[in-house]
């Protein structure tokens, strides 16, 4: 019988979000092969915020809500400066700027430590889905529950922005497109807040 934890798993990160946004976007503007590294950091920066949620940081950081806060605040504001990126990169993704690229490894990775749904989403699964297993195998499990099941969901967002490319081929249709992502990266920003 599989695990209730992957079906809440996939469930949470499948759903639209700033990766499932970013991802999207990345794939459609630079293609699937340049936006590998930001899969690969996305799937190992979840991994390891569910795994930290595991070993029970979630709990300290919630007893401290000047933290809490100033994390919030950082992630609204990137969140808010990359969707503002996006909605400035009005180019059709052929005609792109030489300074435009893809998320790095590192920047995704990082990305995950502010990224409010992927930490509402772990210490949901922390919460509801633990098994009674030390903290240690309890992060591990959560861990790899969320890096594998995200993999696929990175890949599947990545390859439909790519395949969304074929339509994107003016800069009018770009910049629709580029403007609803930013937006929706407007609207989870706020989302950090409730």
């Amino acid at each position: 019988m599989l695990d209730p934890l992957y079906a809440f798993v996939f469930v949470g990160l499948f759903s639209p979000g700033p990766n499932v946004i970013l991802l999207t976007a990345s794939g459609a503007r630079f293609g699937m092969r340049a936006t590998l590294p930001h899969v690969a950091g996305v799937v190992v920066g979840v991994g390891v915020t569910a795994g930290l949620t595991g070993l029970g940081i979630g709990a300290a950081l919630e007893a401290r809500p000047g933290l809490v806060l100033t994390l919030k605040l950082a992630a609204a504001t990137w969140i808010l400066w990359m969707g503002w990126t996006l909605w400035q990169s009005a180019n059709a993704p052929g005609a792109r700027q030489a300074r435009d690229r893809p998320f790095t490894f590192v920047e995704a990775v990082l990305f995950q430590w502010v990224n409010p749904k992927v930490w509402a989403v772990a210490l949901a699964a922390a919460a509801g889905y633990g098994i009674g297993l030390t903290p240690w195998d309890e992060a591990q499990r959560l861990a790899l529950a969320f890096s594998g099941t995200n993999f696929f969901v990175c890949l599947f967002w990545s390859a439909a922005g790519t395949a969304l490319a074929l339509l994107l081929n003016t800069p009018g249709a770009w910049r629709i497109f580029a403007r609803v992502m930013a937006t929706g990266l407007a609207a989870s920003a706020v989302m950090v807040f409730l």
